[in-house]
C-alpha cells in the first residue's frame, strides 16, 4: 500500500512530450501527449515548455517538446475532486414545479 503524504507534493520532474494543435474547419484542438507511463491525477500541473504557439485559420501542428509535471499533495487531490464535484453540481437543474422557469 502506498503510503500519502497529505502536506507535502512530490518533486516535480520533466519528460519530453508531444504537442498537436490543429485549427480548421473541421476540428479545433490541442492535445500534449506525455512520453512514457505517466498517470496524470487531480491537482497535478504539467507545463509545456517553449514559446507560444499561433495558427491561423485552417493549419495543423505537430511537434515534439519537453513537461514539467509537478504532482499534486494528498490535500490538494482532495481538494481538486471536492471542488470539481461541486461545480459539476451547478450544471444541474431540477425542478419540480409544473410551470416553467424564467
Amino acid at each position: 500500500m502506498t503510503q500519502v503524504n497529505w502536506l507535502r507534493a512530490p518533486k516535480s520532474y520533466d519528460l519530453p512530450c508531444r504537442i498537436e494543435i490543429e485549427q480548421t474547419h473541421d476540428y479545433f484542438h490541442a492535445h500534449v501527449e506525455l512520453d512514457g507511463d505517466v498517470e496524470i491525477q487531480p491537482g497535478d500541473r504539467v507545463l509545456v515548455h517553449g514559446e507560444p504557439i499561433k495558427l491561423a485559420f485552417g493549419e495543423k501542428l505537430s511537434e515534439r517538446r519537453s513537461a514539467t509535471i509537478q504532482p499534486a499533495s494528498g490535500l490538494m487531490r482532495l481538494w481538486t475532486r471536492l471542488a470539481a464535484n461541486l461545480n459539476l453540481q451547478e450544471l444541474y437543474e431540477v425542478s419540480f414545479t409544473p410551470r416553467r422557469m424564467l
